[in-house]
Formats: C-alpha cells, sequence, structure tokens
C-alpha cells in the first residue's frame, strides 16, 4: 500500500453542515477539485467556492426526490478503481471515469428523526442508501481514498494534508471508522424496524455505540475499558456535564448510574431525595423535606459503606447539601443541576466529581439491557416495572396503616434497584438496613438487621431503627425463616412479591407474628 497519497478530488455529500465550508476553503486553497450534490454543494458555492455537481460528473441528473444521484459507475468507479491495476485504468479511460482522492460524507439523520418522534413514512425517507453505498466502497479502496464520515475529523484530516496527502495509516483508522459508522447506522434502522413491528426477538440484532472516552483501566487494573454512548439520550452519566474532578473511571461510571437511576424512582415535586451508592449497591436512601435532610438520612444508614461512595439526588444541588456532602470523601455526585454556590464549595475539593444533568432518566420508559455471555448476548427489556398502592394485596389479618403503605412502596422502589437476594429495611422514608446480594434470603435479611443494630451504636440510639420499620423483598419468600428473621429485627409490615408454594405457611407466620404484609405480584431480581 503506498504511504503518502495526494487528494486531487473531493467528493463532499454532507447532512451535518457544521464545519464545511472551512474544510471546502482549505481544500480548495490546496488546489482539490470539489464535486458535491444538493444542499452541500448549494452551501459550498454560497462560500464562494468553484464547486462541480455530481449530475454533471455522471452525466445524469439527480431524480427521484434525489434518491438517486450519487449511485452511478462514475461515482463507484471513481472510489473504487485501483490506480496501479491496468485493466481498471484502461476501464477508467475506456468510460471517462475520474479518480475520487476524498470521500466526505455524513449520513441522512436518520436516529435524530426517530428521537424526535418522526411518522414512519418520515423514518423511511431518512434512511440513507447512496451513502453508506459510497462510504464503503471508499473504505474498501482505503489503499487510494481517503474517507470522511464525521466533522470531528476534518482538522486531523487538514492536518495530514500539509505534508502532501493522507497516510496509509491515516487510511486505514478512517477506513475503520466509516464500517463503525455504517454499521451503527444499520443497526438503528434495524432496531427501529424491530420496534415498530413489534418484534421483540428479531432473528437478528445489532447494538452500536460511539465512543466517549477510553478510561484508565476496568474494573481492575489489568483490564482496558472504554465507555460508549448508545445516542438514546437518556438523562444520566452519558448525557452529564462534569464541572470538576478527575476523569471518571470504570467503576465510577458503573456506580454512578446505578445511583441516579434509583433516585429517579422518587418524583422531585413529592419530595427531595438522596441515594448513596457503593459498589452499585445502595448504602443508604432516603426523602426529606430538603435535600441536606433527605442526605443527611441516607448517610446515617450506613456511614461505614458511605466513605468513597456515589451521591444521587432527584434535585438540582444546593449549597448547604453540598458543604454536608464535603464532610466525608465522596467519589461522585450527580444531581440534576447545581446552584453556583454549591460549585464554588465543590471546587476546594479537587477529587470529588460533580456531574450534573438536564433532568432525571424517566424510569417508566422502555428500553433494551444487554449483558455479554460466553458466545452470545442475554437481551430483555428493561426493568420498568412499577408498582402503585392500588396493585397491592393485603393478605394478612392485620392490613398496614397508610404511614406503613408509604414506607412499604418506598423500599420497594429501593430493593427494585439491589442486588439479589435483596432485603431493605426503612422507617420515616429513609432506608435503615440493607442486605444485598446474598445466595441466601435468610442471610440478606441478617445482614441489613446486623448493620442496623452496628449504626445503632455508632448514632447513640438505644435500639435499632428496624424497630417498627417496614420491610421489602424483591423476590417472595421460599419459608418463613427469612420472615421470621425481618420480624426478629423488628418490622412491622412486608412487601413481597408472593408467589412462592409454600405462600399460605408464610403468610400463616406472618398472621402469628402480627405482622401486615402485602403482595405486589411482581418480583425485581437483579443480578
Amino acid at each position: 500500500m503506498t504511504d503518502l497519497v495526494p487528494v486531487k478530488r473531493a467528493l463532499l455529500s454532507v447532512s451535518d453542515k457544521s464545519g464545511l465550508i472551512e474544510l471546502g476553503q482549505a481544500l480548495a486553497a490546496k488546489g482539490v477539485e470539489l464535486v458535491s450534490t444538493g444542499g452541500t454543494a448549494k452551501a459550498l458555492r454560497e462560500a464562494g467556492l468553484a464547486v462541480r455537481d455530481v449530475a454533471e460528473l455522471t452525466g445524469f441528473p439527480e431524480m427521484m426526490d434525489g434518491r438517486v444521484k450519487t449511485l452511478h459507475p462514475m461515482v463507484h468507479g471513481g472510489l473504487l478503481a485501483l490506480r496501479d491495476d491496468a485493466g481498471h485504468k484502461a476501464s477508467m479511460d475506456e468510460h471517462g471515469i475520474l479518480p475520487i482522492d476524498l470521500l466526505v460524507v455524513n449520513l441522512y439523520p436518520f436516529e435524530a428523526t426517530v428521537a424526535k418522534g418522526g411518522d414512519y413514512d418520515d423514518c423511511v425517507e431518512n434512511i440513507d442508501i447512496g451513502g453508506p453505498a459510497m462510504l464503503r466502497a471508499a473504505a474498501k479502496n482505503h489503499a487510494y481514498v481517503t474517507v470522511i464520515t464525521d466533522p470531528e475529523d476534518y482538522a486531523p484530516l487538514l492536518d495530514q494534508l500539509e505534508q502532501g496527502g493522507t497516510s496509509a495509516r491515516f487510511r486505514q483508522e478512517c477506513a475503520a471508522n466509516t464500517y463503525a459508522r455504517t454499521a451503527a447506522y444499520d443497526a438503528a434502522v434495524s432496531a427501529w424496524f424491530a420496534r415498530t413491528l413489534e418484534i421483540a426477538a428479531p432473528r437478528r440484532r445489532a447494538f452500536a455505540g460511539t465512543l466517549a472516552q477510553t478510561l484508565r483501566y476496568g474494573e481492575n487494573p489489568h483490564q482496558t475499558a472504554a465507555f460508549y454512548t448508545d445516542g438514546s439520550g437518556r438523562q444520566g452519566v452519558a448525557t452529564a456535564v462534569q464541572h470538576q474532578g478527575k476523569e471518571l473511571s470504570y467503576n465510577n461510571i458503573n456506580d454512578t448510574d446505578a445511583a441516579f437511576e434509583l433516585v429517579a424512582e422518587f418524583d422531585p415535586a413529592d419530595s427531595a431525595a438522596c441515594a448513596i451508592i457503593k459498589h452499585a449497591n445502595p448504602c443508604g436512601v432516603a426523602r426529606g423535606r430538603t435535600l441536606l435532610e433527605a442526605y443527611k438520612a441516607a448517610f446515617d444508614c450506613d456511614r461505614t459503606s458511605a466513605f468513597g461512595g456515589i451521591v444521587a439526588l432527584n434535585k438540582p444541588l444546593d449549597a448547604e447539601t453540598a458543604q454536608e456532602i464535603t464532610g466525608i470523601f465522596t467519589e461522585v455526585v450527580i444531581a440534576p443541576g447545581a446552584s453556583d454556590e454549591a460549585k464554588a464549595i465543590f471546587a476546594a475539593k479537587k477529587n470529588l466529581r460533580l456531574l450534573t444533568t438536564d433532568g432525571l432518566p424517566d424510569v417508566k420508559a422502555g428500553g433494551l439491557t444487554f449483558r455479554q455471555v460466553a458466545g452470545g448476548l442475554l437481551v430483555q427489556d428493561k426493568d420498568s416495572g412499577f408498582i402503585g398502592m392500588d396493585d397491592l394485596k393485603v393478605v394478612t389479618k392485620k392490613a398496614p396503616t397508610p404511614k406503613q403503605m408509604t414506607d412499604l412502596l418506598f423500599a420497594w422502589k429501593i430493593a427494585k434497584h439491589v442486588k439479589s437476594n435483596a432485603i431493605v429495611y426503612v422507617k420515616d422514608g429513609a432506608t435503615v438496613g440493607v442486605g444485598a446480594g446474598q445466595m441466601s434470603r435468610l442471610d440478606s435479611a441478617l445482614i441489613a438487621a446486623k448493620k442496623a443494630e452496628r449504626m445503632a451504636e455508632t448514632l447513640g440510639l438505644s435500639q435499632p431503627l428496624t424497630i417498627g420499620s417496614a420491610v421489602a423483598s424483591d423476590a417472595f419468600f421460599p419459608f418463613p425463616d427469612g420472615l421470621m428473621e425481618a420480624a426478629a429485627a423488628g418490622a412491622t409490615c412486608v412487601i413481597q412479591p408472593g408467589g412462592s408454594m409454600r405462600d399460605d405457611e408464610v403468610i400463616a407466620a406472618a398472621d402469628e407474628a402480627g405482622l401486615a404484609m402485602v403482595f405486589t405480584g411482581m418480583r425485581h431480581f437483579r443480578h
């Protein structure tokens, strides 16, 4: 492969016009002939640049409302011809095909059209055909042709041309980027069709992402890692603005996502809420009249685990809460906004990362999650299951009081975000004990109760806050033992899915212990 290939003729056809004029001017200044189509040609001409129409190159006008303009041998021959092949050169001479050394194309905005809710016909019309065909042709022939798909690559391209042409390595990198772009585009189109046709499990499923940042390492220092965005625009760590602090790590991103998704369960119109996360599990969650009140209550659930944790808030961060958070080492704080005073307080903590978003994620919105296994992917709907007061079924002789019902639903929302087997004790709108990720539900209940006992000692309380609490279990109690452990810890009411073969036995045990219990009919396993 020839290393340095000069650019004498460029074909430009872009939907995103950012940086186009500057690129065109720079290319023209280097004596490059500009060939273009439609709106791109018009924009270049209006900037005073000489442009040759593709229709002049092909001898055919654009037709069918622009659907057919570049699908022609004069274009694809110019992109695909091997410059040092005698047969190819003969064909070019015979048919008057001119070589195209540079292709600059970005595709019709299909993803943006879908994101803004375009109707079926509008989405179909924004499926690009000529663009991907040209991109793939140019990328295949990267030994001779440079292909650019993104305005971000204009500056590196012009840097290359300062040396008289593009290097082989640069053209290879551009080709690799191009195939990734067309693959992502096709993935978006196929995913849209599947959603539109309500095909839950299409025969072939494609996933794509855009590199947001390379990471220092993965979960452990010996693992390489990177962060990719999926283009969905869901509020969270992928859309957040980082105001300070060092770069986020793999584990920071994972934990911050878990924290923000949890705190979004609580409507800011109802109350302030705070979630403190460690290793993707909540170590404290609470509601309050203010963020400061919510943060303090969440912190008091497990002060030890909160050290070096992630704090997520459902309202913009204020100065008082910011000051309180700086009382211990915190890795990341994420919130839908922050006051200037709060930012100034955090500025003194150089290692604390502050992220702000434009809002909270919609916890009821659909979507897909996937997990890699050996040889494949597990794909499922996002767990957007919602249980309201009217969905609960009282199964014990004693019914929960309205106050207990409020705490039960609060605990249920948190249990959804705790690794299974999950047990969550809640009192007065705050977690007071969390048991996560155990192989036995009984062990989770024991661990959560033990944590509450230790925190009572730390806080100087005469008894643990699990006394008089509500308890949630993410899945049914298979035996009464886990339930009885919760009762021994002081829980007075229980929320669980139900559905065990021994439900009657568990209900009888609850009645004997004087517990009020409700079934949701829905579980929230989180592995």
